[in-house]
């Protein structure tokens, strides 16, 4: 797993395994969400629309959406509402405006109820025309005195140049006469465009003639996020993070899945691979706290990162595996002597392969079983047993374990003569009569004193 890319089946996997405690985690975070919704109570926009009338470039448009939101503004509206407790500062932070198409400003206002969002985006939308006309009113102020006035002029020059040229123009037919017409005509559309460039700078028909395009909807729902919202974010991001989290365990984790890895980490040499039917495993007596059924409701107390069992074979054809494992043990051996099974504290898979193995190997070599604690492995002292085979399950331990394991052996004096992988299958329905003896798994009883050296 910690070398794979991540793939859908491994999703899947942990999806079908670890469904309960996905489950609850989704529950608690739900709860977090509606906690977090009763902490932070709903709020509601609403939203007010002024119109800009005349030509506007889009970084004008921009501009004004800044002056909405001023300082200036929100605190003329904040002095305004006179809320208890709510300065210029927080109200700005509820505020919000934005140029929208057709030279129109959408002031947006937050607030607890629907009626004080509709009030707040009137008002930010009032102050905003109000302050907006003031400033264009005082730039308007500097061109008044010159602009208008020059026009005028121009006008009263314009209109006695025409006096004067229609008392000296021929009412007649001449070539003079229609030269002096035609250049009234000219005087006077000059005439009448300075009157119009006058009409256009006076300050009442200027850009500044902002109009609020009525009152504010009062708003019918809450503004995101609402508390449902909050919720299923809040079981969603739980969830996710279940996922996302046992996905990182997979990628760091450093057991040893395969056989010549687990061999190497033992130093010794691989006897052969036997299969353990899968059933529900016996609870043991340090398993019956609460924290352990915890787990075991959790679905927690069971392996997720193990592919699945395939399908094995018959009954018989599981126990030639077993007996050709005791062939090779007794071909390996110099002499008849009796062994030590090890097997790591906590892996049912290889307890139940060691009894079977026990079983099948009928006192020739005679074998007993000793589990042994992988965080400090202690190994019993050589007394009669001579030699240890270590059983254990693919994927289950880390090579630092099994190296502990082996130093172990070592200091109590046990040489590891090989080494048995036990993997976990789904059985068959049995269709003959030929059962394995009902104190197979009974070896595991006969646990020998721990004592002697330790690694």
């Amino acid at each position: 797993m910690s070398d794979d890319t991540i793939r859908l089946v491994t999703i899947g996997r942990i999806l079908q395994r670890r469904w309960r405690l996905l489950a609850v985690l989704a529950v608690m975070g739900a709860l977090v969400g509606y906690g977090a919704s009763v902490l932070f109570p709903p709020r509601y926009t609403a939203s007010a629309s002024v119109l800009l009338p005349g030509q506007w470039e889009e970084r004008e448009l921009l501009t004004q959406a800044e002056i909405a939101t001023s300082s200036v503004v929100v605190d003329r509206v904040a002095a305004t509402l006179h809320w208890q407790g709510v300065s210029g500062g927080q109200l700005r932070d509820r505020v919000s405006a934005q140029a929208a198409d057709g030279n129109i400003i959408k002031i947006s206002g937050t607030a607890d109820t629907p009626e004080r969002a509709q009030r707040l985006s009137d008002q930010v939308a009032q102050q905003f025309v109000t302050f907006a006309a003031r400033i264009a009113g005082d730039s308007a102020d500097s061109e008044a005195a010159s602009g208008p006035e020059t026009l005028r002029q121009q006008v009263k020059e314009t209109n006695r140049r025409i006096t004067d040229l229609a008392k000296a123009a021929d009412p007649g037919q001449t070539v003079e006469s229609v030269q002096a017409r035609t250049a009234l005509a000219n005087l006077r559309t000059a005439l009448d465009e300075a009157m119009t460039k006058l009409d256009e700078a006076d300050p009442t028909t200027n850009q500044a003639g902002m109009v609020v395009m009525g009152p504010a909807a009062r708003p019918t729902g809450e503004a995101p996020p609402t508390r449902t919202q909050l919720i299923v974010g809040g079981a969603l991001l739980f969830f996710l993070l279940a996922v996302i989290g046992h996905l990182a365990a997979a990628r760091v984790n450093r057991r040893l899945r395969t056989e010549p890895e687990i061999a190497a980490a033992l130093g010794s040499a691989l006897l052969g691979t036997v299969d353990v039917p899968g059933e529900q495993p016996a609870h043991r007596p340090q398993d019956s706290g609460p924290r352990a059924r915890i787990r075991r409701l959790l679905g927690v107390d069971a392996r997720w990162d193990i592919p699945a069992p395939r399908t094995s074979g018959d009954e018989a054809g599981r126990r030639i595996r077993y007996r050709r494992v005791c062939a090779r043990l007794r071909n390996q051996l110099p002499a008849p002597r009796r062994l030590l099974v090890v097997v790591p504290e906590g892996d049912e898979i290889a307890g139940r392969a060691a009894g079977q193995l026990v079983a099948e190997a009928k006192n020739d070599p005679l074998l007993r079983v000793v589990e042994v604690p992988v965080s400090q492995p202690m190994v019993p002292d050589r007394g009669t047993e001579s030699g240890a085979l270590v059983v254990l399950s693919a994927g289950s331990w880390t090579a630092g374990e099994l190296a502990g394991i082996a130093e172990a052996c070592a200091d109590s004096g046990h040489e590891v003569v090989g080494i048995v992988v036990a993997g976990l299958v789904r059985a068959r329905p049995t269709r003959s009569a030929d059962h394995p003896p009902d104190n197979a798994t009974a070896a595991l009883a006969t646990h020998g004193p721990a004592t002697g050296g330790s690694a």
